[in-house]
């Protein structure tokens, strides 16, 4: 216990002399340069149709809690409206790294 308390507050000092920039530059790699852009996706639900926000160009896929694959879709808008005609139930909705739990009734 006295080790693993030893190693956590040494790795917090040692954080502590890192020097961080608020204002942090693109990285360039190899003549490449590289922009961090999160991009906010937003998945909602309401009266069977789901609406998608922010995902143009990525697929969406929608899968049952039994593991199986529902249906794929490729989000050609920056909002897309998308009627779900599937059984009630309870599925997992997945746009890029965004997953969202969605439930039909």
């Amino acid at each position: 216990m006295t080790k693993r308390l030893l190693i956590i507050s040494f790795t917090m000092a040692l954080s502590c002399l890192v020097p961080v920039s608020a204002n942090a530059a693109p990285a360039y790699f190899a003549g490449v340069m590289e922009l961090a852009v999160e991009q906010d996706v937003t998945i909602t639900f309401s009266d069977g149709i789901l609406t998608v926000i922010g995902a143009e160009g990525q697929t969406l896929e929608i899968v049952s809690l039994t593991g199986k694959k529902i249906m794929d879709v490729k989000v050609e808008s920056p909002a897309q409206k998308i009627e779900l005609n599937i059984p009630k139930g309870c599925y997992i909705v997945k746009v890029g790294k965004v997953v969202r739990k969605v439930s039909v009734r």
